[in-house]
């Protein structure tokens, strides 16, 4: 049974109202935020009307603000207009969702200004906003606008539109717009005086009208003829082709970047012509690509793809053939990544004592949880990651890390006792002798316990 002190609906009731009410107030005094809640508890009593326009008069001067808002007052901020977002939706739009809907409008339409006045480094206010996104769509079922008003109001926000929150609200609210108001949307973009070739927003917009009406040619006729030799663009133009069956220009699309000057080739990219050879009827060519894809750069999800199109029997050898491949790749944290995830614990063990020397103890990350799952069954393998992020961290002077290399140290001294042949490395005694010999005056190290 809960103690009468304890804070709950039931005891805080049995202190009465008149009670309940002095504490609220005293509690309310110098709470910018508390006062403000408990006018729009008030104006809900009253009815809609009166929380709306309590809303309003808020979301005025929060458009009419200047003030810079750093990062000890965000999450204050970020609050109240959480608050002023759920009370549109949850007191104002059951009863009114036309004057809900014109709400949320003036809502979202703050965010420019809040963005350039606000450290918003954490996005926790861009949440705020993104919700209030999500909140329109929903709103607009219930409110019905009218298709060609509606077509107006998102031309003038995506005209306005500064960080690109806008256009996704397009195919959200399609099924509003109906054909009607998109071909509307459409006219007021292209009769607008910018340029839309430098125009984020507006470009993205007829993109998602593109995308809504399943016009693959009106998606490709947004980018450059430079964008579509990008293999990230090439990929959404050839996937936007394929879904309209029009599989020979979808090669040709997915084959627009210079083999030889891709530099970084997105995963998207690769998948798409896989997919896109699949179509055209050539497996074993899309067969050829995936192992293609993998050897450069060991993704498992090519290799699985590429194991799994295999007969029975056969694909423990190639298993083995990929294992080896991975064993010589020449990024080192790359295939020690790629082994742990597998898995291949037994592969990732011989990685390490084979190439122990280009152990990059900076990525800690990855090292760490590599080196606690090799020690049960390969605890030298283990002790050389913990060596790598030791050393890093004391070559480096990264003192933040100096606890957790002295914990890898301890780690160190218990995993020796387990390895019967250091091989061509160091026994612990000899690596902590050259430990304090080279870092001996390094006291936060060895006073972290090491």
């Amino acid at each position: 049974m809960a103690s009468k002190t304890t804070l709950n609906a039931k005891n805080l009731a049995a202190l009465g109202t008149d009670r309940l009410a002095d504490l609220v107030l005293d509690l309310a005094k110098g709470n910018a935020g508390a006062k403000r809640r408990l006018r729009l508890e008030l104006a809900g009593e009253a009815g809609s009307g009166d929380v709306a326009r309590e809303i309003r008069k808020r979301l005025t001067t929060i458009a009419r603000s200047w003030s810079f808002i750093d990062w000890q007052g965000r999450n204050a901020f970020a609050a109240d207009l959480d608050m002023q977002r759920r009370a549109i939706v949850s007191q104002v739009g059951p009863v009114d969702p036309a004057a809900a809907f014109d709400l949320i409008w003036r809502f979202v339409a703050l965010a420019n200004g809040v963005y350039e006045r606000c450290d918003d480094s954490t996005g926790r206010v861009q949440s705020v906003f993104q919700a209030a996104c999500d909140d329109l769509m929903d709103l607009a079922e219930a409110a019905k606008p009218d298709p060609l008003g509606l077509a107006d109001q998102l031309l003038e926000a995506l005209i306005d539109d500064d960080y690109g929150h806008y256009p996704t609200l397009i195919s959200g609210l399609a099924p509003n717009l109906g054909s009607e108001g998109l071909q509307h949307l459409k006219a007021g973009i292209t009769a607008s005086e910018f340029d839309l070739s430098d125009n984020y927003a507006l470009r993205m917009a007829l993109e998602q009208i593109a995308d809504v009406e399943g016009d693959a040619d009106a998606y490709i006729a947004q980018q450059s003829d430079l964008a579509r030799k990008a293999p990230q663009i090439a990929a959404e133009i050839a996937c936007r082709l394929l879904e309209a069956g029009r599989i020979e220009d979808a090669w040709v699309a997915i084959n627009a970047p210079d083999e030889k000057d891709r530099g970084w080739i997105p995963y998207e990219w690769e998948a798409t012509r896989i997919s896109v050879m699949q179509a055209m009827g050539q497996p074993q060519a899309a067969r050829d690509f995936m192992w293609t894809c993998y050897a450069r750069s060991l993704n498992p999800d090519h290799l699985r793809a590429w194991l799994g199109g295999l007969p029975d029997f056969e694909d423990v050898e190639a298993e083995t053939r990929a294992m080896e491949h991975a064993l010589g790749f020449e990024n080192f944290t790359t295939a020690l990544h790629f082994l742990m995830t597998w898995p291949a614990i037994e592969q990732a063990a011989v990685l390490i004592t084979n190439r122990a020397a280009e152990i990059d103890g900076h990525h800690y990350e990855l090292l760490g949880p590599a080196s606690d799952a090799l020690e049960d069954r390969y605890p030298l393998a283990a002790t050389l990651l913990k060596r790598g992020m030791i050393d890093f961290s004391l070559q480096n002077s990264r003192v933040k890390r100096y606890r957790h290399a002295a914990r890898h140290l301890r780690e160190c001294k218990n995993l020796a006792a387990r390895i019967d042949d250091f091989a061509q490395f160091e026994t612990h005694e000899a690596y902590l002798d050259g430990l304090k010999q080279s870092h001996g005056k390094k006291t936060s190290f060895w006073g972290a316990g090491a």
